[in-house]
């Protein structure tokens, strides 16, 4: 795989809510699918998604995202 890639896979799943320390455990491969899964989703909708996508595999713990969305709503205008 290339490097930039990898890289560029690694940036869309920081930007989109994906912690540092999980993103550490999770191999380029994986990344990269992530990203790509992520990119195909609505803009608005792409960090829920990434939390769903990370607490399906068993890299979060569904508790913790449900906590932190009470604690990230926003008033929409």
């Amino acid at each position: 795989m290339d490097d930039s890639v990898a890289v560029d896979a690694k940036r869309i799943l920081l930007r989109y809510g994906a912690p540092i320390a999980i993103l550490d455990d999770i191999d380029d491969k994986e990344r990269i699918e992530l990203a790509r899964l992520v990119s195909r989703t609505d803009v608005p909708d792409r960090g829920d998604r990434l939390q769903e996508l990370l607490v399906e595999r068993g890299y979060l713990d569904a508790d913790a995202v449900t906590t932190s969305k009470k604690k990230r709503r926003r008033k929409r205008k």
